[in-house]
């Protein structure tokens, strides 16, 4: 398989401390002596990883724009779970997972990435002919998220649904109309939310398969939520009620 870009200090970071075998060469800013470069290359040397001094312009050049913070790292690409069916197979407990509907800005994904990963969700699904790939801007957003959700692609996102459901996997689709508010259901048990872009929502054929629609509320003068901020506040109060559950049995 093709080795991939990986750029910025988070990204590198977290490939380095958990796939560390898989970086190949890690090329550095020459003229960059900091204690954030100096605590990335100790990383890298205890690793064994082969570092390359470089300039700015060959790092502008081998990853296509300057927000490289000076750090590119080549590597082969990490086995997370291929298929959905390979993804629940190997979740213990009940599954959290996250679906985007129509998302096809690469930092509005990283940025889901990145909150999915925080919260401990066990995957994150969007169909193949909608969204956007994980490209190196989608991994310098997710700050090393991209390293260990795994990223599901599906040929159609409704059969994927109810294939969800037949896993006894809670389908919630939020939109803004909802008349059920995202507090009042339970979402101790495996639980998938879906999401929609900004604007346009979750299509007709997405909606119709959900089990059941919530709205988060709103109190201020803002009419809607950036994708990732709203996938954070549903994601957090699953796992919120999962912690007060386990604190109750």
């Amino acid at each position: 398989m093709k080795n991939k870009v990986i750029f910025g200090f988070h990204a590198v970071t977290s490939r380095l401390r958990h796939e560390a075998s898989s970086v190949e060469e890690l090329y550095v800013d020459a003229e960059r002596s900091d204690r954030r470069m100096q605590d990335l290359l100790k990383v890298a040397k205890a690793a064994g990883v082969r570092i390359i001094q470089a300039d700015g312009a060959r790092l502008d050049k081998m990853v296509g724009t300057r927000r490289h913070q000076g750090v590119v790292a080549m590597a082969a690409p990490v086995s997370l779970a291929r298929n959905l069916d390979e993804l629940l197979d190997a979740i213990e407990g009940a599954p959290l997972l996250l679906v985007l509907d129509g998302i096809t800005d690469p930092h509005n994904l990283g940025a889901c990435l990145r909150v999915a990963d925080s919260v401990g969700a066990h995957a994150v699904i969007a169909p193949k002919d909608r969204a956007v790939g994980i490209n190196a801007t989608v991994q310098k957003v997710a700050s090393g998220a991209a390293e260990t959700v795994p990223y599901i692609t599906v040929t159609n996102l409704a059969r994927t649904l109810r294939q969800l459901q037949e896993r006894d996997i809670w389908v919630v689709g939020t939109t803004d109309d909802a008349e059920e508010s995202l507090y009042e259901p339970d979402y101790s048990g495996g639980v998938a939310f879906v999401m929609g872009s900004e604007g346009e929502g979750i299509r007709r054929l997405t909606r119709e398969n959900c089990d059941q629609l919530v709205a988060i509320p709103m109190f201020g003068s803002v009419e809607s939520l950036n994708i990732s901020v709203a996938s954070g506040i549903c994601l957090y109060e699953a796992r919120r009620q999962r912690i007060m559950k386990m604190r109750q049995d």
